[in-house]
Order: structure tokens, then C-alpha cells, then sequence
């Protein structure tokens, strides 16, 4: 997937401009999975948890999904689970993750770029993604494509980092990929009522330092007669 970070509060050095460019793209995130050791927590993502506790299990598809702590966490939780991710070394890394904690049988995976996502027919009762942030503010598009995976009566989880104090861009490339919930609004497609388009400030420790960050949150729910 493109992103400039999968959260779960892991640790790993800033690129500079010059390595902004392949930064983005799937080769990068291929050598950084190759290596050993955990790259991200495991645990799943704050916004996630505080939004699909409330939800009943179905099906659910989580693009950006790293090495799959937030896939895992979807099945623990009765979801038949798809993880989605433009990298293959980091979906062999969650499908292990996912043997490792028992959940292989409720979860499978995807390999496919957000920005070319083609549902090819599938649907969910929950999309979701968790700071995956296409260059040159490409979110409202990628938006658009995984709206067309969710079924109808389910529902668009989107969750990314915004400039702040405690989350300083890289880059002017990272920069111009964060975005706030407010910028996605324009973006919702026809046939979806927004639930939640706010700034969430969120404590993490950032290099022995604690630090808020704000996470921007849009949760939208397809109407149960939209068509597509």
C-alpha cells in the first residue's frame, strides 16, 4: 500500500527528500519487511478499536495492513478478516502473525496498491485503513475506490495522521500526504451519511519522549438500499 507510516506507534527512521519519491512506492516497504524483527506494536490501532467495538462482526477489509495487527485483532474479535497491502513480504509477515495467534482461519490476504484498488465485486461490512497516506494528497481518491468495497449497510473507516507539534512531516512530500478529516468531505460518495469527521488528539512516546498527536477520523455508513 502507499503510505508514509502503518502507526501502531513503531519506530523508524525519516527519509529525506531526496528518498521521499521511492519511499511511496512498494519496493521500499518490500527491503523494509525483508529484514528480521517487528517493524510495528502488534497491538491493533486506537481509532479501530474505539469505533468497530461497536459494531457486530461480519466481514471486514483492512488496506495498509502492515504486518496485520489490526487484521488480527478483527478476527480475535469474530470478523472474517482480509488484510490488503502493496508489499508481500509485509502480508507473509501478517499471515504469520495470524498463524501465530491462532486467527489463520478467520483472515486472508491481498495484495493490491490503493491507488489502483478494484474491489472486483467483493464487499465488506467494514473498510478500514489506518494512516495510509497516497503522495500529493491522494487520499479523497483512494477514499473514493475503497467506498466501492463496502456493502451495503456497512461502513468506511478512515483514519490518518495530521500535521501537529507532535507529528512533524518528514518530508514536504509527507506533508502534502497528511490530511485532515475535513479535507475527505468533499470526497464522500453519494450514498454515504458521514458518522464522525473530527481531529482526535492521541499520547504516544516518540524516542523516550511523550508526545499528542492528532489522528483524523471519518467514519461514514453506506445506506442499505445505495446501489452501485
Amino acid at each position: 500500500m502507499t503510505t508514509t507510516s502503518h502507526d501502531h506507534d513503531g519506530q523508524h527512521a525519516s527519509p529525506s527528500e531526496e528518498d521521499a519519491a521511492t519511499y511511496f512506492e512498494s519496493p521500499a516497504w518490500e527491503q523494509r519487511y525483508a529484514g528480521d524483527g517487528a517493524h510495528w506494536s502488534g497491538n491493533p490501532n486506537t481509532q479501530l478499536v474505539a469505533e468497530a467495538s461497536a459494531f457486530p462482526p461480519g466481514t471486514a477489509l483492512d488496506v495498509g495492513c502492515g504486518e496485520g495487527g489490526d487484521v488480527i485483532w478483527l478476527a480475535q474479535q469474530g470478523w472474517q478478516a482480509t488484510g490488503a497491502d502493496f508489499s508481500a513480504n509485509g502480508l507473509a509477515r501478517a499471515a504469520q502473525h495470524a498463524q501465530d495467534a491462532g486467527v489463520g482461519q478467520r483472515v486472508d490476504f491481498w495484495q493490491v496498491d490503493a491507488r489502483t484498488f478494484d474491489p472486483e465485486g467483493r464487499q465488506f461490512d467494514l473498510v478500514t485503513t489506518h494512516y495510509l497516506h497516497p503522495p500529493d494528497g491522494g487520499m479523497v481518491a483512494v477514499m473514493g475506490r475503497l467506498a466501492g468495497a463496502v456493502a451495503p449497510g456497512g461502513h468506511l473507516l478512515i483514519v490518518g495522521h495530521a500535521p501537529s507539534e507532535g507529528h512533524q512531516a518528514a518530508t514536504n512530500a509527507h506533508q502534502q500526504a497528511m490530511f485532515l478529516a475535513a479535507d475527505l468531505l468533499p470526497g464522500v460518495p453519494a450514498g454515504f451519511d458521514v458518522l464522525v469527521a473530527e481531529q482526535r488528539p492521541r499520547t504516544v512516546v516518540r524516542e523516550g519522549r511523550t508526545v499528542e498527536i492528532d489522528d483524523s477520523v471519518l467514519l461514514a455508513r453506506r445506506a442499505t438500499d445505495s446501489a452501485d
